[in-house]
């Protein structure tokens, strides 16, 4: 039996995290987060009417069933993503918190010193602390160090779809690192999430892939599906890569 993924002292069955933006309708988004299995979903504080005096995408989540991951979206300095974490929660949402930093509009790459003198505050604050962040093993292993419960490196640019362009970086900072590592962000097909879960990633957060899919919702399925065969995969154990065939029934043993 698989361990649960466990961040910030709880446990969760499912490893798929996803977004909550860019769906085309709210019912589209409940049915999408439903065949996703998700049991986290994050939600750009800056774009929730958290007052709650008119509909909001809060009206839609049922808090019973997910677990809530505020994030930090444009927020470009440390002292903006903090204020915006600390208004989150006393409107009650979650100690929980994507922390985002970026440093620039239009990569929407992590500025990674104000990600970390954040992340610093935060966990001081008493915030379960899970940022977004480059795949550089140096700034991973910092980031654990500032007490942050899991780290989230991307696999490419925010949106692009692109999957994983580094999959030897990922590797390396799997190992620097004793906190889950969650892919977040490039991921635009099932496969590519597969790819991030053999690799050894404890789970992959995503939001375009689903959201922006032709069919939200049958898509929103095969993450799922990705994500456990990837699991599974990484689990199992996969045969060596060799330059050379091996046969399948070798001669070893044959009669004739």
């Amino acid at each position: 039996m698989d361990t649960p993924l466990s961040i910030g002292g709880k446990t969760f069955r499912s490893r798929l995290l996803v977004g909550t933006g860019k769906y085309p309708d709210y019912p589209t988004m409940v049915r999408a987060l439903e065949a996703s299995g998700a049991e986290i979903v994050t939600v750009a504080v800056r774009r929730v009417n958290l007052d709650r005096s008119k509909e909001s995408l809060l009206d839609h989540v049922d808090l019973k069933r997910y677990t809530l991951l505020p994030n930090t979206a444009a927020c470009y300095t440390a002292d903006d993503a903090i204020r915006t974490c600390l208004l989150a929660r006393e409107a009650g949402m979650s100690n929980f918190v994507k922390l985002e930093v970026i440093g620039d509009e239009k990569t929407l790459f992590p500025d990674t010193e104000a990600l970390l003198a954040a992340a610093k505050v935060l966990v001081k604050e008493g915030f379960i602390v899970l940022p977004y962040t480059n795949d550089d093993p140096i700034m991973a292993k910092k980031l654990e160090d500032a007490g942050c419960a899991a780290v989230m490196p991307l696999a490419a640019p925010i949106g692009s779809g692109l999957g994983i362009r580094n999959p030897y970086n990922l590797k390396i900072l799997l190992d620097a690192v004793k906190v889950p590592v969650i892919v977040d962000a490039g991921v635009g097909t099932a496969s590519d999430a597969a790819v991030a879960m053999e690799l050894g990633c404890d789970g992959v957060l995503m939001n375009t892939g689903i959201a922006g899919a032709k069919d939200p919702v049958t898509m929103a399925e095969a993450m799922r599906e990705a994500v456990s065969a990837g699991r599974k995969a990484f689990r199992a154990g996969r045969i060596p890569r060799k330059l050379f065939a091996t046969a399948s029934s070798p001669l070893d043993g044959t009669f004739f």
